[in-house]
């Protein structure tokens, strides 16, 4: 089932770094901008982290905390925290549950091959935990700004 803006954020809780565990509950009453990453340290991913790290900052003057999420595991997401010097969270889910509900768990094509992997996607929710709005086969390019924008204006 597809989600859509205005739909409620479908539940969570997952381990992320700084021994933090995230949940749905956990951002009740800020904004929250979850992005759906497929890999820790390939070119895109880390763009798009450092993108959002930069604008740190402005988001928490918007009150939106930012959460990474991708199917690696806390060591690797430690270890690319600590390597681009990223000071949000990064949330790790290996069970792929989170990444199955959000709908970003996919079928992908790579020279003719299939395989299941995430579709590069951002959810921005409102204090309430509904879904305000959804990016999808997000290019990196100028698309932190673009989050950044729709936070300020919710």
């Amino acid at each position: 089932m597809a989600l859509n803006p205005g739909d409620p954020a479908p539940d969570f809780s997952l381990p992320a770094t700084g021994g933090e565990t995230l949940s749905l509950a956990s951002l009740k009453g800020r904004k929250a901008v979850l992005y759906f990453y497929p890999k820790d340290d390939t070119s895109g991913c880390t763009l798009e982290a450092q993108a959002f790290n930069g604008l740190r900052a402005a988001f928490a003057d918007a009150d939106t905390a930012v959460i990474g999420v991708s199917p690696d595991p806390m060591k690797s997401h430690d270890k690319f925290r600590e390597k681009y010097g990223l000071e949000f969270p990064l949330a790790s889910d290996e069970t792929k549950a989170m990444l199955e509900a959000y709908g970003v768990w996919v079928e992908k094509s790579m020279y003719g091959r299939k395989y299941m992997g995430v579709e590069r996607t951002t959810f921005l929710l409102d204090r309430d935990g509904t879904i305000a709005k959804i990016w999808q086969k997000v290019k990196v390019p100028g698309h932190a700004d673009a989050v950044l924008a729709a936070a300020k204006a919710l």
